[in-house]
């Protein structure tokens, strides 16, 4: 494909808006804050494919320090797809992030494409949906995250991505119409969850926890934030069991999954103790 007219660019913090408004045209259901947070992650990292004077198509790349990137938001207008747009603006993308080790969540249907590109299925995510509504549990000592030093707060999230994020955490933890919780034991910060509002109901990621219990109770707090009977949704790792069995016990339905691959080795995370996706866009 060689139209003189499509170029490739980077975004401005404007355009951030359309992203998340095509994401919700593709049922992705963003959050109501999400663009603002995911730019603090890597400002550059996220491109627009113009034709001419209008956006046809979004990716975002974004390069966390020098060695991993997250792949995210590639989506074409429907009536330009299969023109090579799309696959031009990936190459793009990939440039971006050259001597990255990237991640991306993609939908089954495009896991043969991505493997074309060298990408390697390491696990599914998979999306529940439920309602809020469950009692708030006693006994259990359930504080704000704001009660916390931001430095432990990042301390404890980075064994849960492959390398340092925290300029993206700070921002996450922050947003408007949001609520975010650490459970404690003997004083120590044992786990945390955010909930945030979305264009549908409520998400909650991450939710992280060092024992199933724990997590279990940080789920009911994060619930409870929110009016009773609205849908929550929480996006788990499969080969986490803790994790699918916390969404069984609360009668929640799959309604949506991906495959998360990498372009290289699958890095070492703490799955086991990681009980809800922070983000299928940017990780």
């Amino acid at each position: 494909m060689k139209n003189k007219n499509y170029h490739i660019r980077t975004m401005s913090p404007a355009e951030m808006d359309l992203l998340i408004e095509w994401a919700a045209d593709e049922g992705w259901n963003p959050g109501l804050h999400d663009a603002a947070c995911y730019r603090v992650a890597d400002p550059g990292g996220f491109l627009v494919g113009m034709l001419g004077d209008e956006p046809i198509a979004t990716l975002s790349a974004v390069r966390y320090g020098t060695d991993f990137g997250f792949l995210g938001f590639y989506i074409v207008k429907p009536h330009l797809r299969g023109k090579g747009y799309g696959i031009e603006l990936w190459r793009a993308g990939m440039a971006y992030l050259q001597g990255c080790n990237i991640g991306l969540d993609g939908v089954p249907a495009q896991q043969a494409n991505y493997e074309k590109s060298g990408f390697k299925l390491a696990y599914r995510n998979v999306r529940y949906q439920g309602v809020a509504g469950a009692d708030a549990q006693q006994g259990v000592d359930i504080r704000p995250l704001s009660s916390l030093p931001f430095a432990t707060v990042d301390v404890y999230d980075r064994p849960f991505f492959p390398t340092q994020r925290s300029a993206f955490v700070k921002s996450w933890i922050a947003q408007p119409q949001g609520s975010t919780l650490g459970i404690f034991d003997d004083g120590a910060l044992a786990g945390y969850g955010v909930i945030r509002r979305c264009r549908q109901g409520h998400k909650i990621g991450p939710l992280l926890a060092d024992k199933p219990a724990y997590a279990e109770s940080l789920f009911v707090a994060l619930s409870g934030t929110v009016t009773p009977g609205e849908q929550i949704f929480l996006d788990v790792p499969e080969s986490n069991p803790e994790a699918v069995a916390l969404c069984e016990r609360h009668g929640m339905k799959v309604c949506f999954e991906t495959a998360r691959m990498y372009s290289g080795p699958e890095p070492a995370l703490a799955l086991d103790r990681l009980y809800g996706v922070t983000s299928f866009e940017i990780g």
